[in-house]
């Protein structure tokens, strides 16, 4: 300790300065002033803007990583893929971001902070609606718009032409008070709706919180695809993928079903460009006699409470596989998914249940209708199935359909399995059109292209909170509306006789009063002046016989 601040035990005061005031003692703020404070600062509109932004940030990881509840597949071929990073990532919940921990805690502060932010303003702006204008100012000489005018009449006979005027002509609040010794005061205010329309729209956007975090709680979506001649059950088991909020329970499904009865589509001739897509389908509801329905794009049916649309469609090649002593190993319609206009098609045939052998997998392109290019060589020249054309290439060995991992319908893992080839090491390819038959290679046994039924794909959507998310926006675009372009506005008036004397001397009526007024905007307001000026004129014009001062 050095000596400059050495202080003796006891002998503090010697040291003092002579009539030096006592050291200030600063109060501890304690725990409930720290709450306090950090209410006040949650409850700012500086840290709801930055929650906002936080919000809009948190969301970005559910647009990079696959979402469990979107596409369980994705996340499970992820996780298999980056053995070290994937785990790291499930932990911090990347992969269920919008019902994660931190996600949901950024979601609450955010409707916390609005909601201690209207508050306060709405009891606020409650009570400014409900007490009169302030009084006018002693002095208006520094106002930004000022006017002046001299009237016949007493100054409490112009001061209630004034409020007239104002409060019926122009949709102000008006307040007269005789100031006493014959002068006279109106003061008037309009814009309330400014404010009105600022907490409607932060009232709005909690709304729109609360309906948005009703929504993904329980709402449901589901795409299945259904093939002609076939129906669909409205059962989470029938869909092909399904995704729903935490609180959504499958037993509220309504038991509708679906039969595609058949599929149109039509095309421009010179540019095969699509010009109409529309499905016939079959709709039976409990209690209801089956109805006919007509499915188009942007057109979609509604029932059980969900919208069903038209999501796409394709071809379906009903194939039938035998294995050499002829069983039936795979019979069904298989959909071939579009890849360009002429609706040139991919799609995977896998027949596992093989007798005996090893297990097969076909991949393949559908040629609606198929011309030759070349030896071997094929092109789809027609998106209508006018010469179909099926070829196929072998695999055998392992599907690993029975290794616990998820598979994708279309694709085929090639990873336990051998292409058959042709005897110069070429790709083995079979082709087939409708009704034909071909042997598999290797005595596999046989493939039988049946026929060619085209196949929809459905969306079927059931979100609760729709009408009130288009209800709170119809109310948060209104009220920013009003907050941004309804002015507020003061215009403040004083009335004094002109010749206090002469007035008194010549009676009630007879005097003359000169009036000053003036106007204060919150914030910037190019038309103050202009708005002031039109009062005063129709004031100024009840009289013909007024000259206009100022």
């Amino acid at each position: 300790m050095t000596q400059s601040s050495y202080r003796p035990e006891g002998l503090e005061d010697a040291f003092s300065e002579p009539g030096s005031p006592a050291p200030a003692q600063v109060p501890s703020i304690g725990v409930v002033g720290w709450l306090r404070w950090m209410w006040r600062q949650l409850t700012s509109m500086r840290v709801a803007l930055l929650l906002l932004m936080l919000l809009a940030v948190a969301a970005v990881p559910g647009t990079v990583w696959p979402q469990n509840a979107q596409d369980p597949d994705k996340v499970a071929t992820y996780l298999a893929d980056h053995p070290t990073l994937g785990p790291f990532l499930d932990r911090l919940q990347v992969f269920d971001v919008y019902s994660s921990i931190w996600f949901s805690a950024i979601y609450l502060l955010l409707f916390v902070s609005l909601v201690g932010c209207i508050l306060p303003r709405s009891k606020t702006h409650w009570r400014a609606m409900r007490s009169r204008p302030p009084k006018a100012p002693r002095r208006f000489d520094r106002f930004p718009a000022r006017a002046e005018g001299e009237l016949d009449g007493t100054p409490e006979q112009v001061a209630r032409r004034a409020a007239a005027v104002l409060g019926a002509g122009r949709r102000f609040r008006v307040d007269v008070k005789d100031e006493g010794r014959g002068v006279w005061s109106v003061a008037a205010e309009r814009g309330y709706l400014r404010e009105t329309g600022n907490l409607v729209f932060h009232l709005a956007l909690v709304g729109l919180l609360i309906a948005v975090a009703t929504g993904q709680l329980l709402h449901y979506r589901g795409q299945a695809i259904i093939v002609e001649g076939r129906a669909f059950a409205n059962t989470q088991s029938d869909y092909d993928t399904f995704e729903s909020g935490t609180a959504f329970d499958p037993s509220s499904l309504a038991p509708f079903s679906l039969r595609l009865d058949s599929f149109e589509s039509r095309f421009d001739p010179d540019t095969l460009q699509s010009r109409d897509f529309t499905a016939d389908v079959t709709l039976t509801e409990p209690g209801a006699e089956p109805r006919s329905e007509i499915i188009k794009v942007n057109h979609p049916l509604e029932t059980g409470g969900a919208k069903i649309y038209l999501q796409g469609n394709g071809y379906a090649p009903q194939v039938t596989v035998r294995d050499p002593e002829g069983n039936v190993t795979f019979s069904g319609a298989v959909p071939f998914l579009p890849q360009d206009t002429v609706y040139t098609s991919q799609g995977v045939i896998k027949v596992p249940d093989v007798t005996s052998g090893p297990q097969i997998g076909l991949q393949g392109v559908l040629l609606p209708t198929a011309e030759s290019i070349g030896a071997g060589v094929y092109r789809s020249t027609d998106p209508q199935p006018n010469d179909p054309l099926l070829a196929l290439a072998v695999w055998t060995g392992d599907l690993g359909l029975d290794d616990g991992i998820p598979q994708n319908v279309y694709q085929l893992d090639e990873t336990g399995l051998t292409q058959v080839t042709e005897d110069d090491g070429t790709a083995l390819t079979l082709y087939l059109r409708p009704g034909e038959t071909v042997d598999l290679p290797d005595g596999l046994g046989t493939i039988s292209f049946e026929s060619l039924p085209r196949f929809v794909a459905l969306d079927l959507r059931h979100d609760p909170s729709l009408l009130w998310v288009l209800v709170f926006a119809l109310l948060a675009f209104a009220g920013l509306a009003a907050s941004l372009f309804i002015p507020r506005r003061r215009i403040w008036l004083r009335l004094r006789d002109a010749d206090p004397t002469g007035s008194q001397d010549e009676g009630p009526g007879t005097g003359r009063t000169v009036v000053t007024a003036a106007a204060l905007a919150r914030g910037d307001d190019v038309g103050l002046q202009a708005e002031l000026d039109r009062a005063m004129d129709r004031l100024l014009d009840r009289d013909p016989d007024v000259r206009r001062v100022g």
